[in-house]
């Protein structure tokens, strides 16, 4: 076999840049490719370019080694995808950035809003800190593990458009009952407020759960479905480069993410003033009314789309292919069924190909559907180390913002402050995709998504030393020692802006972990898992919020250095784990990315096989 600088033949490639098997988004836009893929030519004739009917062109395998590759162009309907998740994400943060301060603090002396003007502090329930963090968390858990649903639904039922949808009216009635909850008549029956609150948070989180898995497969969809391959564009100076479906897809990522930012930073302004001047009422009622505005740009722009039908769910499919694999691994040692799991013939040794007569009745796709079953666990793999990521990332949502409360704000909110975490990455996502990493490619450096996932621990590990700094001096430098949250306490003597520190390494450690997370599910899944990868991702962020609750006991005075410095130091280690782990699989980046479409669909939609 004759093997390029990336360690795959040219067959390999050729298949990689074929058109895929018949489905029912490109059947139509289907084209016959000029391919030479015998491997037993010579080196001059496997230079020769691969080349459609069209006249598009696609790279051999001495091009992918050897010429820059670049990003493609966004289509203009993945834009209008991205202002829906802006619009959602106002409504989600612009509503639970209020929420500590509404659990956390009593109404201020004559209010009945929850609003106190500009030198107090903006209160409702007052059932105390460990009360306020216990709820937030069960918050955050709760909305990232009903992905799980929201994604069997789309993958199942409904597909991901109507997902959306169905998702969207839900959120909507959550947000609801949050705004009862606030009114002045009820705020008076704080039981019945906390009850109606509770009750609304669980709607919306299912809401939320079944609007996230989506969204995100969506936009990036936009693009996959017109340009799926590498193909060769030639740069006004002459230069031949490749344009990367993979790099597209990591700046359209990047790009999602920072509108999730600015819909996130417009509502979190916002909303902390609105419940400090006029009432939490405000801050709960304005991001209803975007919200609201979601449906209707979807609906509109549903024939623009390009959209992936349901297909059945072909999650019990993989994970019996996988059972069907561990046949005769298990061990009673775990570090032998560790070690057999990772053996070279683990997923050779159950394509249907090699199987034959042996194969079983339930095995009704391809064996290329078993590389990409392999891939997309392996994307799993990568994904159970978020947990300990999201743990210091969730920081910054709860105890950091009581934090800010014990030091000097000069007239700001004490909820506004972690809004440098949005606004640093609306700065610095383009300054990321327009100059870093066009730098990193042309000096020859390949930054692959692994690679970037753990910096991004680092940089998460560095934040939580910044905070864990910080609250010592805040202990140490305060009136009351080590309980500056106490009920008329003075602020400690420290600005409450030395908090830009933590929220900048954080910001670039999202820019790093979290949007590459994002681009390594939707890459690394088989197109029919696409959502329930997503959701796997996004369900690590329940872990996190689960473990976060055994950290409860450490988010009140006098222990949060020791919470900050606990956190800093599960980071690094997970850090320095996750790439011993996944250093090897690192260097199968290229590979991964080149394994073509399978022919099966799942069980509505399948093409060159039977399906039961």
């Amino acid at each position: 076999m004759t093997s390029g600088p990336i360690g795959l033949d040219l067959a390999e490639v050729s298949k990689a840049n074929a058109p895929a098997a018949p489905s029912p988004i490109d059947e139509k836009d289907k084209k016959h490719l000029t391919i030479v893929d015998d491997s037993s030519q010579s080196a001059s004739a496997r230079k020769e370019s691969l080349v459609d009917a069209d006249g598009k062109e696609y790279p051999t395998v001495e091009e992918i080694g050897s010429l820059r590759r670049v990003c493609g162009s966004v289509p203009w309907a993945a834009y209008t995808i991205a202002f829906v998740e802006l619009c959602e994400r106002f409504s989600y943060y612009g509503t639970t950035i209020v929420f500590v301060n509404f659990i956390q603090n009593p109404l201020p002396d004559g209010s009945t809003t929850g609003s106190a003007g500009t030198d107090g502090q903006a209160g409702a329930l007052g059932l105390g800190q460990r009360a306020s963090t216990g709820l937030t968390t069960f918050n955050s858990m709760w909305a990232y593990f009903m992905p799980l649903v929201g994604a069997y639904m789309a993958d199942q039922y409904w597909g991901r458009y109507k997902t959306i949808q169905i998702s969207i009216f839900i959120a909507i009635l959550g947000h609801i009952l949050l705004i009862i909850s606030t009114i002045p008549p009820v705020l008076k029956h704080p039981n019945g407020a906390i009850a109606c609150f509770s009750v609304g948070l669980i709607i919306f989180g299912i809401g939320t759960g079944g609007f996230k898995p989506n969204i995100s497969p969506l936009i990036a969809e936009q693009y996959e479905t017109k340009h799926p391959r590498q193909y060769i564009k030639v740069q006004k100076s002459g230069e031949r480069t490749i344009v990367d479906p993979t790099m597209t897809i990591s700046r359209i990522y990047m790009y999602f993410y920072m509108m999730i930012n600015i819909g996130a930073l417009i509502g979190q302004i916002g909303m902390v003033y609105a419940e400090k001047y006029v009432g939490f009422w405000l801050s709960f009622v304005l991001p209803t009314v975007l919200f609201s505005f979601c449906p209707f740009i979807m609906f509109f722009m549903k024939n623009k789309y390009a959209m992936r039908p349901p297909t059945g769910s072909v999650l019990a499919k993989a994970l019996k292919l996988w059972g069907f694999a561990m046949r005769g691994r298990w061990s009673i040692n775990p570090f032998k069924t560790a070690k057999n799991m990772r053996a070279d013939d683990f997923w050779e040794s159950v394509k249907p190909s090699r199987l034959g007569a042996a194969k079983p009745v339930w095995m009704t796709f391809d064996d290329i559907w078993v590389d990409e079953v392999r891939r997309g666990l392996k994307a799993c793999t990568v994904f159970l180390w978020y947990p300990i990521y999201w743990l210091a990332y969730n920081q910054m949502i709860n105890n950091m913002v009581s934090q800010a409360a014990t030091m000097e704000l000069h007239g700001a909110p004490n909820d506004l402050i972690n809004n440098i975490d949005p606004i640093a990455l609306v700065i610095f996502i383009p300054v990321c995709d327009i100059f870093l990493y066009p730098f990193l490619e042309r000096s020859g450096i390949r930054f692959t998504p692994l690679k970037r996932i753990t910096w991004g621990f680092g940089l998460s590990s560095a934040s939580m030393i910044a905070a864990c700094v910080t609250q010592y001096y805040i202990y140490k430098l305060g009136g009351c020692g080590t309980h500056p949250s106490s009920k008329d306490c003075p602020p400690a003597p420290i600005n409450v802006w030395v908090q830009t520190i933590p929220y900048l390494l954080i910001a670039f450690s999202e820019i790093f972990a979290s949007i590459t997370g994002l681009e390594y599910a939707f890459t690394k899944a088989p197109k029919n898992m696409r959502s329930v990868v997503t959701a796997v991702f996004l369900f690590m962020s329940a872990i996190s919020y689960a473990i976060g609750e055994a950290f409860v006991s450490l988010s009140a005075d006098p222990l949060l250095v020791w919470n900050y410095g606990i956190i800093s130091v599960l980071a690094a280690i997970a850090g320095v784990g996750f790439w011993a782990a996944h250093h090897k699989l690192d260097k199968e980046e290229d590979k991964l990315n080149f394994i073509a479409e399978s022919s099966f669909k799942g069980r509505r939609h399948s093409f060159g096989v039977s399906n039961a």
